[in-house]
């Protein structure tokens, strides 16, 4: 099993959603965050000062899935996050040892 972590921008989100429901996505977990990369924040002018805003507000998305189903949802969220712009994110994958469902005590992918 896989978990993918997707940080995007906060504007991209329904469209990402959308297309991972067409990827057959349906359990998320979504997380408004702040932080920056390369950029490192930006500058901008309030009432005539210019001051330096450092943590960029962004979106993260949490998806665990098969490792059957992974490219098809990276593709997913790599074409429908993307505007070719500095800051459009990152997608991180991890590998999951176990899953456990609460209600059910379920292990593994019928865990998912």
């Amino acid at each position: 099993m896989k978990k993918i972590e997707a940080i995007i921008k906060p504007h991209k989100f329904e469209e990402v959603q959308e297309a991972l429901r067409e990827a057959g996505v349906f359990g998320m977990t979504v997380t408004e965050v702040k932080g920056f990369g390369r950029q490192r924040g930006h500058t901008e002018i309030y009432r005539g000062s210019e001051y330096t805003v450092d943590f960029v507000p962004k979106t993260k998305i949490e998806i665990l899935t098969t490792e059957d189903q992974l490219p098809i949802i990276l593709k997913a969220i790599g074409e429908s996050a993307k505007t070719g712009k500095v800051g459009d994110g990152k997608i991180f994958i991890y590998e999951v040892e176990d899953v456990l469902r609460i209600r059910t005590s379920e292990h593994g992918v019928d865990a998912l």
